[in-house]
């Protein structure tokens, strides 16, 4: 019996082998095989992976392992493997220099495009969330240092930041991109705040409303570039993200023009990365976060300059590893809750961001950083807690 693929035609077979050979080549550098028996190594179903891999890039071999056509028992150790390797920066198409066109000529992250996020990722449904972040319904990484369970690093996690930004009650907090309202919540039962938590999703804003009933929370649908009002502290946890690095300064100005005292404080928690960019992995973005990009220390900087004064500034990216290898646990124990409301294509593209997203931060091409800012310095100094 014949499979899809058995009967190519003859002129395809060698420049197939000659696909077949440069990405054996590529992996081997990474000590990856390709057909090997070790749980990192990839076995291929359908040998059009190889053209498709090089003609596409990222995009083409995150498809083709949504079409099936290669598996890996340990995507995550790969991708560790491979992006350790830098074998990404290798395999560059003419669409890769589209795409950063577009960003410089564009601004894909303005105010008309700033709900597209909300509808494309964090709408997908509160009930997938709720499964696979637990009680606190973080999307943002863990603090594993003295944690032991997913729910014990979150709530480590939301206590460091209350404790940075030294949250005293009846203080007024603003949370820039509150997800499900965890922090918002958090702080306001923990530490006696009123809070104002932004969204720009609408699932998002519905559960937070929900879960901070009877609390002194105003959940608000808005774009960051509208909020209004005065506050005490600022946070901002895995939204910057989102913002885009033709924004970061009026980000900054707005975060500044909100903060209500010259003692306030903002903490900024957000993934970074090594270089700067101005576009994201392009898989990621059609699949994932669209018009998402991370920022670069030298990003960051530049742009708080004249406004803030960098009180501290704290990397913990190697505890998103296990946080998302968490969150794939949880998705997969779950999985058949879920599975009448998603095929099994979107299984196989989540499990794949998870994976991938674990290997950036193994691999350390990925950071996560929380950087606290005042407008004039604290006096005395910020002795800051870990």
């Amino acid at each position: 019996m014949s499979t899809p693929y058995s009967q190519q035609p003859q002129s395809t077979a060698a420049p197939s082998q000659k696909f077949r050979s440069r990405a054996a080549e590529l992996l081997q550098s990474a000590d990856i095989e390709i057909d090997g028996s070790r749980p990192w190594d990839i076995r291929v179903h359908d040998p059009r992976l190889y053209a498709r891999a090089f003609a596409e890039g990222s995009i083409g071999v995150g498809e083709a392992y949504m079409d099936g056509w290669w598996d890996c028992t340990r995507l995550d150790e790969f991708f560790a493997r491979l992006f350790a390797a830098r074998i990404d920066d290798k395999v560059v198409t003419w669409k890769d220099g589209l795409r950063s066109a577009q960003a410089r000529l564009f601004n894909l992250q303005s105010r008309s495009r700033s709900f597209e996020i909300g509808r494309h990722h964090y709408d997908k449904g509160n009930r997938l969330y709720q499964y696979m972040l637990g009680k606190h319904m973080m999307y943002s990484c863990g603090y594993w240092k003295d944690a032991q369970t997913l729910d014990e690093a979150q709530e480590a996690k939301l206590d460091l930041i209350c404790r940075k930004l030294r949250l005293e009650s009846g203080m007024k907090l603003l949370d820039i991109g509150c997800g499900w309202g965890g922090m918002v919540k958090f702080a306001a039962e923990r530490y006696g705040v009123e809070a104002v938590g932004v969204t720009v999703s609408e699932q998002q804003a519905n559960y937070a409303r929900e879960s901070c009933r009877g609390l002194p929370i105003d959940i608000r649908l808005e774009d960051y570039r509208n909020i209004e009002g005065h506050f005490d502290r600022i946070v901002s946890i895995g939204m910057f993200e989102h913002v885009g690095y033709k924004n970061y300064r009026t980000y900054m100005e707005t975060a500044r023009r909100l903060l209500a005292a010259d003692d306030g404080l903002f903490l900024l928690h957000c993934i970074g990365t090594n270089t700067s960019v101005n576009k994201t992995d392009p898989w990621i973005a059609r699949y994932i976060f669209p018009n998402s990009m991370l920022p670069s220390a030298r990003q960051i900087t530049t742009a708080i300059e004249g406004l803030f004064i960098f009180e501290d500034w704290h990397n913990f990216g190697a505890d998103y590893d296990r946080t998302l290898l968490q969150w794939l646990h949880n998705f997969r124990v779950h999985w058949d809750e879920l599975k009448n409301d998603y095929d099994q294509r979107f299984y196989r593209m989540w499990t794949y961001y998870l994976q991938a997203s674990a290997g950036t931060f193994r691999s350390r091409r990925s950071q996560l950083w929380q950087v606290l800012l005042s407008p004039n310095g604290v006096r005395g100094g910020c002795r800051v807690p870990r």
